[in-house]
């Protein structure tokens, strides 16, 4: 279709125009005089070389006839009409008023239809023909002939044909440009959603790891402070050393990780997960939180999305608990069900404050066990306390809703221990 003034038509190079066609690339006015030359120069020269061959004197009228034919083709791009009336008037005069019989003055109505038919203007093009046919239906009754009214039909039926190709090449391009155009939003959308899970997940990550190890760092540090005694303060420091020497290691595999992103390889260090609690539980028990896991049901290996995601449950809610809470003790309960895995972690501490919002460690839980298809709450227990509860999928037909790719490395399930619940 022309566009402004630059030619042709609903396509691009991929969908059958040459990419080094020099047409493409010319004003639509340009091209379409250039077709009103072309057909002028074809059907008065053959008029020429007709009449001579047969004796007959051409007529003014019939040049002129030919000649405003051809001349409307130029108008195609912008005036559709006159080129839609032009042609399908000048056509069948031609025939009637020149006596020159010039197969070739179906030239300028032919390529006036598919012209018109090529930029959409399906209205126009079957104008012209509908005036075409109706000239020389009146023509025929005055002098009628049945071969060449059957030519004349035949003319017509078969522009109406070539017409009708045109135009259906025309929409399936279109409909082709159209599901192209579609199909690359939702490749788009999909790049788009991918990266804000991805950005989503990592901030995750790196709340729970940062988070947690510098919530002991800052504990230690307050108790170093305080202390009188160099072999705390001397512990202390020591505790310090190994929080930050842990998070720096967990923020150098979570970048390793996005500086590998595509490539189908596995982070150098295993993600955490339940086979890790006990150490998880020794570490906040050294800090001055006692606590105690709990193990129930016959232990099942878990896919590696479960077992991460209940390891970062039950570091969350330790780290709140240390942080927030003050609580005393904590009581960390793994319980193996036959299709789930139900995670809890009841404080002592004293909970949130009434109409407190909720924050981004609970929301970064529930967003992460809701991810894998479980359930998550978080609320104050009626004895006093606060309460954590993961449920979680864990039997084999549910790996696939875990991680979305199906089975992937199983962890071991978490080690029986019972610590000190204060």
């Amino acid at each position: 279709m022309a566009q402004g003034n630059l030619i042709v038509p609903d396509r691009t190079p991929s969908e059958g125009t040459p990419a080094g066609n020099p047409l493409s690339r010319l004003p639509a006015a340009a091209v379409d005089g250039m077709l009103a030359v072309a057909v002028g120069a074809v059907t008065t020269g053959t008029e020429l070389l007709v009449a001579e061959s047969s004796g007959v004197q051409p007529r003014l009228a019939g040049f002129a006839a030919l000649l405003c034919a051809a001349a409307s083709l130029a108008a195609a791009g912008r005036f559709p009409a006159v080129t839609a009336l032009t042609v399908g008037a000048a056509t069948p005069l031609y025939y009637v008023l020149g006596p020159v019989d010039n197969g070739t003055a179906w030239l300028a109505f032919v390529a006036g239809s598919l012209r018109l038919a090529a930029d959409g203007h399906r209205r126009w093009a079957y104008t012209g023909v509908g005036l075409a046919l109706g000239a020389f239906a009146s023509a025929e009754l005055v002098d009628a002939e049945l071969g060449r009214s059957l030519a004349v039909l035949g003319w017509v039926l078969a522009v109406v044909a070539a017409c009708e190709i045109v135009l259906g090449r025309r929409d399936y391009l279109r409909e082709a440009q159209h599901r192209a155009a579609e199909a690359e939003r939702g490749r788009d959308e999909e790049v788009r959603r991918r990266a804000t899970e991805e950005r989503m997940r990592v901030a995750r990550e790196l709340h729970d790891v940062v988070a947690h190890n510098i919530s002991l760092v800052n504990v230690q540090a307050n108790a170093a402070t305080h202390q009188c005694d160099p072999q705390r303060t001397r512990a202390a420091l020591e505790t310090i050393r190994t929080a930050s020497t842990e998070t720096l290691r967990e923020v150098r595999r979570t970048m390793g990780v996005l500086n590998r992103a595509g490539e189908e390889t596995m982070p150098r260090t295993a993600a955490p997960s339940l086979d890790q609690l006990t150490d998880l539980a020794d570490r906040f028990t050294a800090e001055g939180l006692p606590v105690a896991v709990e193990t129930a049901g016959r232990e099942v290996e878990l896919p590696a999305s479960v077992g991460l995601v209940a390891y970062r449950v039950v570091q969350e809610a330790l780290t709140n608990a240390l942080r927030h809470a003050r609580a005393r003790s904590v009581r960390v309960s793994v319980r193996y069900g036959p299709a789930r895995l139900r995670v809890s972690v009841d404080d002592d501490g004293c909970g949130p404050e009434p109409g407190a919002v909720e924050g981004a460690g609970i929301r970064g839980m529930r967003e992460r066990v809701t991810a894998l298809g479980g359930s998550f709450s978080a609320a104050p227990r009626p004895a006093g306390g606060f309460r954590v509860v993961a449920l979680l999928p864990s039997c084999g037909g549910a790996q696939g809703l875990c991680d979305g790719r199906g089975p992937s490395r199983a962890v071991r399930p978490v080690p029986r221990r019972h610590g000190r619940g204060g």
